[in-house]
């Protein structure tokens, strides 16, 4: 028996769940993600640095098992489905925990019956990964929304429908529903999600693990009354509140020691942001030996035109003032008549004192008139986009990287600061090209998208944990029971 836990992390993407369960004591065994560019930053962290890119490319060309042998398969899971050998590998190995998270939204128990819904073919793919590998315990993660009950005549919700489909699978697992929000476990966001967390059925048994099929919420748990009485055994303990000494981490917390050019050195760091500048990587490259602080990758700014800049400068300019964003859609709505839109922006714009100034000194307007021409020569369609705010949690980081906008700066944000905002350690170089745009968003997955769609290594680490004190509390009792026998 082996001291390590071994774990499996499927449609892994850029590998943020591989790297919080790394760091609560988890060795992730293979990963398997069907994206070449999302795959080739998990090789660059995970497998090996690609100094040279001849040798990714080498290993796109190995089959399907030799590259599980190297830790990462770049095909769809089903590819691994169609290796016996392999199957017959990982089965032997003792899995301790498979985890990912597949597509689930339009998951339904009579998807099994079904094999044409191309909706439900990937989650059913990783029940049968489970149900061949049988591994001990099981974590499945998605979006928030994916809980509710949205389908017609009180069905129940594909949430719901997975959890009854993995407590069903192989030999059955204890499956705990939670809706966790990462920036209660040391995230500066505010990122929800859900998860289904098993533990295989004999396990559970014999560790006296109940599970309940209520979703536990890490929003219930406060510090001054713990729920740990009823706090489901496999959830994780949350670690950061609203109030006290453990507040929730800020905008402020993440990118503080971030200017244009890279690091800022003349200012005191955040405990976050020298835990993000120190983490070692996973791998290091000869260059990275020799450089005692981790080289800033992936903050590279992009260039916008001097009207979108008067525009990103007059969003902080909102936020300061609490002025909704859709003002500047205002002008260019055309269900309103003329004299009613100028209204609108006039109720929109009234109370405040003239000259208008941002917090660095620069005028915005000096005059009620001049505001409104301004508002009129910024007007835009656009009413996701907003500056954000120095001393809140960063909302939920997405795949585009338009959508906000730096709290200080006319600019949106690098690569490296959305990473920081989804708690990935400077160390951690992501790969492939930044960003895309047009039909390629649906099959291209560039940096800024990878970064959007991981998992928090801070919040996977959470889970992981928890986890490993479960199962290796398990392996150490059934060790001492082999022992006592033995010894009958």
């Amino acid at each position: 028996m082996t001291s390590s836990l071994a774990c499996i992390d499927l449609f892994a993407g850029c590998g943020g769940l591989s790297l919080g369960l790394k760091r609560a004591g988890f060795e992730v065994k293979l990963a398997v993600e069907k994206s070449p560019m999302a795959a080739e930053t998990y090789y660059h962290n995970f497998v090996e640095p690609i100094c040279d890119p001849a040798k990714w490319n080498d290993h796109l060309g190995l089959s399907t098992l030799e590259q599980a042998h190297r830790g990462l398969v770049v095909d769809a899971l089903e590819e691994v489905l169609g290796s016996e050998e392999l199957l017959r590998e990982l089965r032997a190995a003792g899995i301790d925990l498979v985890a990912g998270g597949p597509p689930c939204q339009g998951f339904s128990l009579a998807g099994r019956r079904n094999p044409g819904d191309i909706r439900n073919e990937l989650p059913w793919q990783f029940l049968e990964f489970v149900e061949r590998v049988e591994p001990k315990a099981v974590i499945i993660e998605n979006v928030a929304g994916m809980r509710h009950d949205f389908r017609k005549h009180g069905a129940r919700s594909p949430f719901e429908d997975l959890r009854i489909a993995l407590s069903r699978t192989g030999p059955g697992y204890a499956v705990q529903p939670m809706a966790l929000n990462a920036m209660h476990f040391g995230v500066p966001q505010h990122r929800p999600r859900v998860f289904l967390v098993g533990l295989r059925r004999d396990l559970a048994d014999a560790e006296g693990v109940r599970v309940t099929t209520d979703t536990w919420l890490s929003q219930n748990e406060t510090p001054h009354e713990p729920q740990v009485p009823s706090r489901p055994a496999l959830a994780p303990s949350r670690t950061h509140f609203g109030t006290g000494h453990r507040q929730h981490l800020t905008v402020k917390d993440a990118i503080s020691d971030l200017g244009n050019e890279g690091y800022l050195f003349d200012q005191p760091l955040t405990d976050y942001a020298r835990e993000m500048r120190t983490n070692e990587p996973l791998l290091k490259s000869e260059d990275d030996k020799l450089e005692n602080t981790p080289s800033l990758h992936n903050h590279v700014l992009r260039s916008h035109s001097d009207l979108v800049r008067r525009r990103f400068e007059f969003y902080q300019f909102l936020r300061d003032a609490r002025i909704d964003t859709r003002l500047l859609s205002l002008p260019l709505r055309t269900d309103v008549f003329d004299a009613e839109r100028r209204e609108m922006i006039h109720d929109a714009i009234k109370g405040l004192e003239f000259p208008l100034m941002l917090e660095n000194g620069k005028t915005i307007a000096r005059s009620k008139g001049a505001l409104v021409r301004l508002v009129n020569r910024l007007a835009t369609k656009k009413h996701s986009q907003r500056a954000l705010s120095l001393d809140s949690p960063a909302p939920t980081v997405v795949s585009l990287p338009d959508d906000y906008v730096h709290p200080t700066e006319a600019r949106t944000l690098t690569v490296r600061e959305m990473a920081r905002f989804q708690s990935f350690p400077d160390a951690f170089e992501f790969r492939a090209k930044e960003t895309t745009g047009g039909t390629k968003r649906r099959t291209e997955v560039p940096q800024y998208t990878q970064v959007g769609n991981a998992v928090p290594p801070k919040l996977a680490e959470a889970l992981g944990r928890r986890l490993a004190s479960i199962i290796s509390t398990a392996r150490f009792e059934e060790h001492r029971g082999k022992g006592d026998a033995a010894v009958a």
